[in-house]
């Protein structure tokens, strides 16, 4: 039997990078997948190609993860048209870098609403779901930078913090229905954002990571494979670090 047969897994920002290639493993485990990206472009409509050839029920939604009433309203449509959701992985994100001195308010709130509120919203719109169930995975991703900071980063690793605080409350408010929630911090992952970086640069993280390579989208999946399914019963409330090693 696959991992994931039998269950529906909800991620967002799954059009490209890391979440596509989560939705990818979670469709070759077996899981029907539905997943949201910002707009339905190409690489939108291809992920729902790609799904749909492991012989599971796939389907994309376009919607923005950080619109309160949007994500409800998608979240419940979700649970019509699949009967039901079992996972979700809270992985849109976006990055506006900047030293804190030069930062605009505008940079600052967009990371924090896109990557920190959309998990509070489709957290609250799958919740009534799993608890019908009185079962379910959420899967959060933060990063390392919101464990050890970064220079450039405050926005970003501020929502990555407070993801890592939002898992662990979710996780203690929730376990009594057997609902899990974890986050997953990734390192540096090689992605179509990182592969931009001047090659010296990605030396230099490199020549920093034990493991001294980068790590890949398919890696963060792994790892998220194993907190979808059952293999990870007991396990909940906690941050997994995919990085090689880099923070430890």
């Amino acid at each position: 039997m696959k991992l994931l047969e039998g269950k529906v897994a909800l991620i967002t920002g799954a059009a490209r990078g890391i979440g596509k290639a989560i939705a990818i493993r979670f469709a070759r485990e077996g899981a029907d997948v539905a997943f949201t990206d910002i707009r339905a472009d190409e690489n939108f409509l291809n992920t729902e190609k790609e799904l749909r050839a492991f012989g599971v029920k796939a389907k994309g939604y376009a919607s923005n993860a950080s619109d309160y009433e949007e994500s409800i309203a998608m979240v419940d449509q979700v649970a019509a048209d699949f009967g039901r959701i079992d996972v979700l992985v809270n992985n849109a994100g976006i990055t506006r870098d900047g030293l804190l001195m030069r930062m605009t308010e505008e940079q600052w709130d967009l990371v924090i609403n896109i990557n920190l509120k959309s998990a509070f919203n489709l957290t609250k719109g799958v919740q009534k779901h799993m608890l019908k169930q009185r079962s379910g995975s959420i899967v959060n991703m933060s990063s390392v930078v919101g464990v050890s900071g970064n220079a450039g980063q405050s926005n970003y690793a501020a929502s990555k913090a407070g993801m890592i605080g939002f898992t662990k409350s979710i996780a203690q408010e929730l376990g009594s229905r057997n609902i899990r929630c974890n986050a997953i911090a990734p390192g540096f992952i090689i992605t179509e954002m990182t592969g931009q970086l001047p090659e010296e640069v990605r030396k230099g993280w490199e020549e920093k990571i034990p493991l001294r390579r980068g790590g890949t989208p398919e890696d963060v999946a792994n790892t998220a494979l194993f907190l979808a399914s059952d293999l990870s019963s007991y396990v909940s409330g906690q941050v997994i670090s995919v990085c090689g090693a880099m923070n430890t």
